[in-house]
């Protein structure tokens, strides 16, 4: 099964209004291209699922930058003053959680869990509108799983059935959010043939992945220039 389209087939699968999960961690693994492509074809109203939002001008932190996302669940904002700047004006709604919750959430949405239990927050601001319950006597949070319309990641390398092998730390987020997508695109640096991936680096298998896209790079001159 040959799962390597073209850009555009890919992008004919984001709408306006929707949701998106991306992988990453302060703009590394967050798949260039395809980012590239969600603002060209203009998508707004964007759900967005991230670990944070990565920088102004690189990665994820594009999609906010430009006021293509209303609403944010992720753990930090500190790194993109933007996402700040429209939070606190009321122009972006913003969910927080704590990194491993949300990673734990992910994955519960990955697997098909109804849920984790959870005693972070107890007591605070953060069990607001949260159910509880009590296990051997211990009350926690029922965290919601997540998923999304879409969910992208970057890979180092790919075959055409989608199996992924990730680059050292890019790996972070992306195996877990390419679980979590209704429909999962992989942006690959390298696309190879099937078998060429040894079996003990795949982290990702392709039962997990729809779509490959090769991958285009990184403008970091441009980033960094803007």
């Amino acid at each position: 099964m040959n799962k390597v389209v073209e850009l555009q087939e890919a992008l004919r699968h984001f709408h306006d209004g929707m949701s998106l999960m991306v992988g990453g961690f302060g703009g590394v693994g967050n798949p260039p291209t395809l980012i590239r492509g969600i603002l060209a074809k203009g998508v707004r109203e964007i759900t967005l699922i991230s670990n944070d939002t990565a920088f102004p001008e690189i990665g994820v932190g594009r999609l906010v930058t430009q006021r293509r996302v209303k609403k944010l669940i992720t753990s930090h904002i500190g790194s993109n003053p933007n996402a700040g700047a429209q939070m606190t004006a009321g122009e972006l709604e913003v969910e927080f959680c704590p990194q491993g919750i949300l990673a734990e959430r992910i994955r519960a949405g990955g697997v098909g869990l109804g849920g984790i239990l959870s005693d972070i927050g107890i007591g605070t601001i953060a069990a607001q509108g949260k159910q509880t319950i009590s296990v051997n006597g211990s009350t926690y949070l029922v965290e919601t799983p997540l998923t999304a319309d879409v969910a992208i990641v970057h890979a180092k390398r790919a075959d055409r059935f989608g199996n992924l092998v990730y680059e050292s730390s890019a790996r972070n987020f992306n195996p877990l959010v390419a679980m979590a997508g209704t429909i999962t695109i992989a942006e690959a640096d390298e696309v190879v043939e099937i078998g060429e991936l040894d079996p003990e680096a795949i982290v990702t298998p392709g039962v997990f992945v729809n779509f490959v896209v090769k991958s285009e790079g990184v403008d970091w001159k441009w980033a960094w220039e803007k």
